[in-house]
């Protein structure tokens, strides 16, 4: 199963100032906006190695990145480790009205094939995403960020874990977003035995990162034999967390259909009679209600916003109905809320197809439910569907029967920092 490792992680030094202005959000997150604001942050900020595409005037950004890790850590601006380390990463945070907190622990995987059922995916990629990740490794041999991933241990890590954050970490800071980041570096080898032992039977679920996990394949499929014995190019960095970690917050992506010839509302709440039981005029409120009961009770249903503060909410009548329009998938893969939207809704009423939805033709994801709402308002789109969140289960059901979910099926909160601890693959 999977085959974990410790590593010298790649850490700024003090000379770089406060680790609260040197790291960023995920690098798929950064608007052009935030992307000012981190490079104004400190003129050592991670998203310059990060995400490098966003440096002005700069004709070959992978390169540019490229030596700038070079000349930091020259520099000592950035400095590994002395030991192999397994690091402790614990996330504090308030999410649906309650404080929060999830704790995990980064280390190396080593890189296996999707079709060996050692790591599991369970969601769909885009080809544009990783062509720019694997021009960045290729120019870096680094990973700046951690794949997030989930396993399952009934509960054994949490205590192992536990005890590392009693103590002082190695590092903290709390982001813009009112989330608290705190890392550990653990190099007691007792520990360090406890965690190889621990994953030595799991499966790995991966909740976020897909494009980093194929991108991290394809680089490691380029490397020479050489090149992989000497660095740690066959594996890659990740964050695991025990899926019984009662942190654990999954948001839902919620669909902005846009640019549809012909779209008349009438119409389609008609044809969509014939699979859901349909409620108009409803206040925003009125159904937000009526999905928290559907989520509770099981029920599939989500929310049709189509302008003036009016929604309707369409609740499945039976779900015995994907059956046949997904045949050939597992019970997992129908039952999910975004399946039977896609499928019975975007597909079937509406004429969207997966190419158009993967190229996002005539559909947007937002996870900001008001970011739905304005589209719409604004006259920018034409409906917005407003989902429940996907549950961590069902994840890992659709993962184990070696299924995908659609696009952005699933937004994990928090994201983790980028900066706190790094790998450098081969030492250039």
């Amino acid at each position: 199963m999977a085959e974990i490792k410790a590593f010298k992680g790649m850490r700024y030094t003090e000379k770089a100032g406060g680790i609260g202005s040197l790291c960023c959000p995920p690098y798929d997150i950064i608007s052009g906006a935030m992307s000012k604001t981190y490079l104004d942050m400190n003129p050592y900020n991670v998203i310059k190695i990060e995400l490098p595409t966003c440096l002005p005037d700069t004709a070959e950004p992978y390169a540019a990145a490229g030596k700038l890790v070079r000349e930091w850590l020259a520099g000592g601006i950035l400095q590994n480790d002395d030991t192999d380390c397994i690091y402790v990463y614990q996330m504090d945070f308030t999410a649906l009205g309650e404080k929060k907190s999830v704790t995990g622990f980064i280390c190396l995987v080593k890189l296996e094939e999707f079709s060996k059922g050692v790591v599991l995916p369970h969601e769909e990629t885009l080809s544009k995403a990783k062509t720019d990740r694997f021009n960045l490794m290729q120019a870096t041999d680094c990973n700046f960020s951690q794949i997030y991933s989930l396993f399952k241990d009934n509960g054994a890590s949490l205590e192992i874990l536990a005890e590392i954050t009693q103590t002082p970490p190695t590092s903290a800071f709390t982001d813009d977003g009112n989330v608290t980041h705190k890392l550990w570096a653990v190099s007691d080898t007792g520990f360090i035995g406890k965690i190889v032992e621990l994953l030595s039977d799991k499966k790995i679920y991966i909740a976020d990162g897909h494009h980093r996990y194929e991108t991290a394949l394809n680089y490691r499929n380029a490397q020479t034999a050489d090149a992989l014995e000497s660095g740690t190019g066959a594996y890659v960095p990740m964050m695991l967390v025990n899926m019984e970690n009662p942190g654990l917050v999954v948001f839902p992506t919620h669909r902005i259909v846009r640019d549809l010839p012909n779209y008349e509302q009438g119409a389609i709440l008609e044809k969509c009679a014939e699979y859901f039981d349909v409620t108009p005029n409803l206040s925003r409120e009125q159904s937000s209600a009526m999905l928290d009961e559907a989520y509770n009770k099981g029920d599939k249903a989500f929310a049709l916003y189509t302008g003036g503060g009016e929604y309707t909410v369409l609740k499945l009548k039976d779900i015995g109905v994907m059956r046949e329009f997904m045949a050939g998938a597992s019970e997992d893969l129908r039952n999910l809320d975004v399946s039977v939207l896609h499928t019975l809704i975007l597909e079937r009423v509406f004429g969207i197809d997966k190419e158009n939805m993967a190229n996002q033709i005539n559909l947007t994801y937002t996870r900001v439910f008001d970011e739905a709402i304005s589209a719409v308002d604004s006259g920018k789109a034409n409906c917005s569907f407003l989902l429940n969140s996907t549950r961590v289960s069902e994840i890992s059901g659709v993962a184990a029967a070696g299924e995908k979910m659609p696009q952005k099926s699933t937004y994990f909160y928090p994201k983790l920092t980028t900066g706190l601890v790094m790998n450098q693959i081969i030492d250039n």
